[in-house]
């Protein structure tokens, strides 16, 4: 009998598409060397998850039906951040309490849904990358996927494959890096004193590079950083896995993110 490769749907998301496109680009790689056929499907928008964060439910509830609707028919839906991930895979459900019909083909999404590095693991069962970076490289534990989605020992297993790659923990690696969605712009003078700490844990692991899965936290910290004048590199954990580090310059060089505007 012939195995059929999953025909899996790669979920962008917003900031990936304006800041960081590599990120997508390397998701679609590592995609393909797990031995899926890979969709990108016209139309995405936003997960609606700075409305639903927003208390906007009404524009939520719409943003979602567009999303479930455009999903629906992909055997799995991969999204290179936890934050989105955890939107669609936990949150549409809750939009749709009211709602049987959307809440279960909600649901039926949400079962399908998984953030990159967890799908590549847990789901595909990959074990190594045939990638190279030279470095010394901290991790930073998102909290959406930390909490919502589990992601902890899987970047770290298939980071551990890196060759050239030396992995570093800093102390609070989970503690939330200040960017949390809307929280930076609802509490500013917060999350700049919450990406401040966090930057002084990167500092001392005398780490060259900080990865994450999460574009959102990685800008936030990247901002400070270089607002700060410190030199450390900043990726997505996609671009290392994927071996396309050449292929765009550390986030936030040459530019200034939330957290590095005061």
């Amino acid at each position: 009998m012939r195995h059929t490769p999953p025909r899996v749907a790669l979920f962008a998301t917003c900031l990936v598409d304006l800041y960081r496109p590599t990120v997508g680009f390397a998701a679609i790689k590592l995609l393909k060397e797990a031995g899926c056929t890979v969709v990108v499907p016209e139309g995405q928008t936003c997960c609606g998850q700075p409305a639903y964060n927003s208390g906007d439910k009404a524009d939520a509830q719409d943003i979602a039906r567009s999303v479930i609707a455009l999903l629906e028919p992909y055997d799995y839906v991969v999204v290179p951040s936890g934050s989105c991930g955890g939107m669609i895979r936990e949150q549409y459900a809750a939009l749709f309490a009211a709602d049987p019909e959307w809440k279960l083909r909600a649901e039926r999404l949400g079962a399908r849904t998984f953030e990159l590095v967890s799908f590549l693991v847990d789901v595909m069962g990959m074990t190594g990358v045939e990638a190279r970076y030279e470095g010394m490289a901290t991790y930073h534990d998102s909290c959406s996927g930390l909490r919502e989605l589990g992601i902890k020992g899987q970047p770290r297993a298939l980071l551990a494959t890196v060759a050239g790659l030396t992995l570093a923990e800093m102390e609070d690696a989970e503690v939330c890096c200040g960017f949390g969605g809307t929280f930076c712009v609802k509490y500013p003078d917060i999350s700049v004193r919450m990406v401040s700490d966090k930057v002084e844990r990167i500092r001392a692991t005398g780490a060259d590079t900080l990865l994450a899965g999460d574009l959102g936290c990685l800008l936030n910290m990247a901002g400070r950083l270089q607002r700060l004048g410190h030199t450390v590199r900043v990726r997505h954990v996609a671009e290392v896995l994927a071996g396309m580090t050449d292929a765009v310059p550390p986030i936030g060089e040459g530019q200034a993110r939330q957290g590095g505007a005061r």
